[in-house]
C-alpha cells in the first residue's frame, strides 16, 4: 500500500538503461534550465528604476542605456558559456571548469558561490511569485510565508518525479511568458506607430533624495545585472539534453540569449517610452500591460497571471542544477557521499530534498521579503562566472588547437567584463546585505574543504592493514554448523575484510555479495578479492547488476531467493559498520547500511550481524 502510494506520488522507478530516454529535447529543455534567466525581465527593469528613481524622475531616462550596456554583456557571457559548452561536453560548470584548469582552491569558491546562489534563486523566485499573488489577491497577504512554502514543496515534487516530467511541468508557463510578453511587444509597437508616438511621455514628478553621480548608476547597473543569474545553467546541463547533445544545447543557449535580451529591452523601452515610475502598489510590469491593454483586458490578466506562474517555477533552474553540483562535490568528496547518489526517478533527489531545506529556512528567515535576498543575488554568479571563463583562457592557452585564440579571446572578454561587474556589485551593494555573501562564501568554501580533509582522515583509517598479509580463508575441515552468511560488500576496506573473517568462523559457506554501479569493472572487482581472499568454493563473490539506481534492492532480493534456497538451515546477513569517533561522521558514514538494515527489516529477515569497525580518534 505505502509503496503504491509512493511511486503514484513520484511515479515508478526507471531503469538505468532508460536515462537516455530521460534526456529532453531543446523544446523542453529550454523552460526546465532557462526559467531563471528569463524569468529576470520581470523585475531587472524595475531593480534598475528603483535605484535611479532615488535621483529624481529625471534620472529615469538612463535605464536605456543601462539595459543595453546589460544586454551587451549579455552576448558576451551567453557566446563565452557556448564555448564552454563546446569544451566540456559532460557538462561545463563553474566548478567542473575552475576544478580542471585553476587549481581545487578557485574551483571550491565557484562552488560555494553557485550552492550560495541557487538557494537564493529558489527561495527569492518563490517570494516574488507569492508577493505577485498577494498583490492580485490581498486578503492572502498574511499567509505569504505559508504559501511560498506550498510552491517549494510543489517544485521540489514535480523535480523528484523526473526530469521528463519536470521539463513538461514548466514548459507551459515558461512559453506563455514569453508568448505574453511578445504581445506586449507586438501591441506596444502597434500603439506607438498609431496613437502615441515615439515621443517619451514624462514620468511623475519625483524629487531626488540622493544626487546623481556615478555610485549611483553603478548601483542601478548592479541590480539591473539580476536580470543574468541563470544564464549559466544550461552548459551545467549539457547532460540533460539528448543527442547530439552539445550541438543542441549550444543552439538552447543562443535562443535562451536572444530571448533574454529581446525581453528585457522590449520591457525597458516600452517603460521609458511610457514614462513608467516604480511604485508601491504595482510592479513596472503591471504599468506597462494597463498602458498597453488596459486595465481590464484579458490580455492584461495573462500578462500578470504568466509573469506569477514564471516567477514561481524560475526556482526549477536551482532544482535543475543545484543538485547535479552537490553530486558533483560529493564524488570528490567535498559534501557527504550521499549527495551524488541517484533515485529510482533517475535524479539526485537527496540534493533536492537538500535545496528544499535550504530555502525553506530562508524563507522563513526572511519572512517572504525578498529585499534583502535580491541585493545579493547576483553577487555569487558573477563570481562563479568570472572564475568558469578565467579557467576557460587557461583551458584554450593549454590546448592552442586550431581556433583556439578566438575561443581565447571570447572567454578572456567574459572573464574581464564578469569580474568588473563583480567589483560593480560588492562595492555598490556592500552595505546593502553583500557583505553577508563576502562572508558566507569563504565560510563555505572552509567547510566543504574540511569535508574533504575529514573522508581523507576517515578512509586512510579504513584502508586494508597492509602489515596483516593473512588472507581471508575457512577455518581447516570440521563438522557442518548449519548456516550461511551473506556479507554486504560496498567496498574493499577493513571493516569488509573483518566482517568476512567473522563470517568464516560461524559458517559453512560464505557469499560476499558487491552490487555494481555505472562505470565499476567487473574483472577489476574480482581481481581485488582474489587479492585478499583464498580461493574456496565455499568462499564466493557474487556481482550483482542493478537494473535501477538502488543498489540495496538487488541485495535484498538475493538475500531473499537465498532464503528460499536454505532447507532447514540458518542465513545470517553480516554487515560491516564503521563506528565513529566524533558525531559530524556519521553523516559521512554508514548511510547505505542503515538503509539497507530497514530494507532488511521490512522483508522480516531475521538473523543480523553487525560487525563494528572503531574508527580511531
Amino acid at each position: 500500500m505505502a509503496v503504491a502510494l509512493f511511486q503514484r506520488l513520484f511515479g515508478k522507478p526507471l531503469p538505468r538503461s532508460q536515462a537516455a530516454a530521460e534526456r529532453l529535447s531543446g523544446f523542453y529543455a529550454l523552460p526546465i534550465l532557462s526559467s531563471d534567466a528569463l524569468s529576470s525581465v520581470a523585475y531587472a527593469t524595475e531593480a534598475t528604476l528603483g535605484v535611479l528613481i532615488l535621483a529624481g524622475s529625471g534620472a529615469l531616462e538612463l535605464s536605456l542605456p543601462i539595459t543595453l550596456a546589460i544586454i551587451a554583456l549579455i552576448v558576451v557571457v551567453v557566446f563565452s558559456y557556448r564555448q564552454t559548452i563546446k569544451a566540456y561536453p559532460d557538462g561545463g560548470g563553474s566548478y567542473v571548469v575552475a576544478r580542471e584548469n585553476l587549481g581545487v582552491w578557485p574551483s571550491l569558491v565557484a562552488a560555494a558561490s553557485l550552492l550560495v546562489d541557487y538557494v537564493l534563486t529558489a527561495a527569492v523566485s518563490l517570494m516574488a511569485g507569492t508577493q505577485a499573488l498577494t498583490s492580485l489577491l490581498p486578503d492572502l497577504l498574511p499567509f505569504q510565508v505559508p504559501i511560498s512554502l506550498a510552491l517549494l514543496l510543489v517544485v521540489g515534487w514535480a523535480n523528484l518525479r523526473g526530469v521528463k516530467d519536470a521539463g513538461r511541468i514548466f514548459a507551459i508557463p515558461t512559453y506563455a511568458f514569453v508568448v505574453m510578453v511578445a504581445l506586449l511587444a507586438i501591441a506596444g509597437f502597434a500603439d506607438l506607430i498609431g496613437s502615441h508616438g515615439f515621443q517619451p511621455d514624462p514620468p511623475p514628478l519625483i524629487k531626488a533624495v540622493e544626487p546623481l553621480g556615478l555610485f549611483l548608476i553603478l548601483r542601478a547597473f548592479s541590480s539591473g545585472c539580476s536580470a543574468m543569474t541563470g544564464i549559466e545553467a544550461i552548459a551545467n546541463g549539457v547532460k540533460v539534453f539528448r543527442e547530439p547533445a552539445v550541438r543542441t544545447a549550444r543552439n538552447t543557449m543562443l535562443v535562451m540569449g536572444l530571448l533574454l535580451a529581446a525581453m528585457f529591452v522590449v520591457i525597458s523601452g516600452l517603460g521609458y517610452v511610457y514614462g513608467i515610475a516604480p511604485n508601491a502598489s504595482q510592479t513596472v510590469m503591471a504599468q506597462i500591460g494597463i498602458k498597453v491593454f488596459g486595465a481590464h483586458n484579458p490580455l492584461f490578466w495573462g500578462l500578470q497571471i504568466s509573469t506569477l506562474l514564471i516567477l514561481v517555477f524560475a526556482a526549477n533552474t536551482a532544482f535543475a542544477d543545484f543538485p547535479r553540483l552537490a553530486g558533483l562535490l560529493a564524488r570528490d568528496r567535498f559534501l557527504p557521499m550521499q549527495l551524488a547518489w541517484i533515485g529510482d526517478r533517475l535524479v539526485f533527489q537527496n540534493g533536492i530534498a537538500l535545496l528544499v531545506s535550504a530555502s525553506a529556512v530562508l524563507i522563513l528567515i526572511c519572512q517572504g521579503n525578498t529585499l534583502l535576498a535580491v541585493n545579493l543575488y547576483a553577487l555569487g554568479v558573477f563570481m562563479a562566472f568570472t572564475l568558469s571563463q578565467s579557467g576557460m583562457v587557461k583551458h584554450w592557452w593549454r590546448l592552442r588547437g586550431a581556433g583556439w585564440f578566438g575561443s581565447l579571446l571570447t572567454n578572456g572578454i567574459g572573464a574581464i567584463s564578469t569580474f568588473v561587474v563583480w567589483v560593480v556589485i560588492v562595492v555598490s551593494k556592500f552595505d546593502e546585505g553583500a557583505w553577508t555573501i563576502v562572508i558566507a562564501i569563504p565560510a563555505l568554501v572552509f567547510i566543504l574543504a574540511g569535508i574533504r580533509r575529514r573522508y581523507r582522515r576517515v578512509f586512510q583509517a579504513l584502508a586494508i592493514n597492509s602489515a596483516d598479509q593473512q588472507r581471508v580463508q575457512l577455518p581447516a575441515r570440521r563438522d557442518p554448523i548449519g548456516n550461511i552468511s551473506i556479507v554486504w560488500l560496498p567496498a574493499w576496506r577493513e571493516p569488509m575484510r573483518q566482517a568476512l573473517r567473522y563470517a568464516v568462523t560461524v559458517s559453512d559457506r560464505v557469499i560476499a555479495v558487491w552490487v555494481r554501479s555505472d562505470g565499476e569493472d567487473p574483472e577489476a572487482i574480482r581481481q581485488t578479492w582474489l587479492n585478499f581472499v583464498e580461493d574456496d568454493a565455499n568462499l564466493e563473490l557474487q556481482i550483482l547488476e542493478s537494473p535501477f539506481a538502488s543498489c540495496i534492492d538487488p541485495f535484498v532480493d538475493f538475500v531473499s531467493s537465498q532464503e528460499q534456497e536454505v532447507d532447514g538451515g540458518m542465513l545470517t546477513i553480516v554487515m560491516p559498520v564503521a563506528v565513529p569517533r566524533r558525531p559530524f561522521d556519521s553523516l559521512l558514514l554508514n548511510q547505505r547500511a542503515i538503509n539497507l538494515h530497514f530494507a532488511l527489516a521490512a522483508r522480516h529477515n531475521r538473523i543480523f550481524t553487525l560487525v563494528r569497525y572503531y574508527l580511531p580518534a
